[in-house]
């Protein structure tokens, strides 16, 4: 009998205990009693839960003709919304050019994962719309299959905050 008793006085202090210690947490609202500087963009970091929520529009970056056309086909071919296709002023030597504004930075992530993460991020706070511009450049051969991507997106780290942004609720 006295062996239920303190088994039983163990299981009561164990549930006050576990009740103070949620009621009396500080850190569950550690991150929403930051403030946001005023005129700070409001970026979401969320990654899409499918490709139909991305909008893209590939450039081509490079002189070889119709370049941009066969990656709008395959990205539309994956499920993505495309824009049409055009042509980008400048020439790149690289792979690709990821452009995204603060409504787009998680979207923008999963889109380097299409390139193995060499495609080269450039955010733009000034950027209003939910298309990501992509530049492709002299080096790209090819996207990344689904596998690749995946595998791409688990070594790239999390989207992380552009400087002077603050997480959109």
């Amino acid at each position: 009998m006295r062996a239920l008793f303190v088994v039983g006085f163990l299981v009561v202090a164990a549930i006050v205990v576990t009740v103070v210690a949620v009621v009396r947490d500080t850190q569950a609202n550690a991150a929403v009693g930051q403030e946001c500087p005023a005129g700070a963009p409001r970026v979401s970091l969320t990654l899409p839960d499918e490709a139909a929520q991305v909008k893209l529009r590939v450039l081509n970056g490079t002189r070889t003709p119709g370049v941009a056309e066969k990656v709008t086909e395959e990205f539309k071919n994956r499920g993505f919304v495309m824009q049409k296709p055009g042509d980008n002023r400048n020439k790149l030597a690289g792979i690709a050019v990821v452009r995204y504004g603060p409504k787009t930075v998680g979207a923008a992530q999963w889109i380097r994962a299409y390139f193995l993460g060499e495609a080269e991020p450039q955010y733009s706070s000034s950027r209003t719309s939910d298309v990501i511009d992509i530049v492709i450049g002299n080096s790209y051969r090819q996207l990344a299959t689904y596998t690749e991507v995946n595998q791409s997106l688990a070594q790239l780290s999390e989207p992380t905050l552009p400087p002077g942004t603050c997480e959109a609720p």
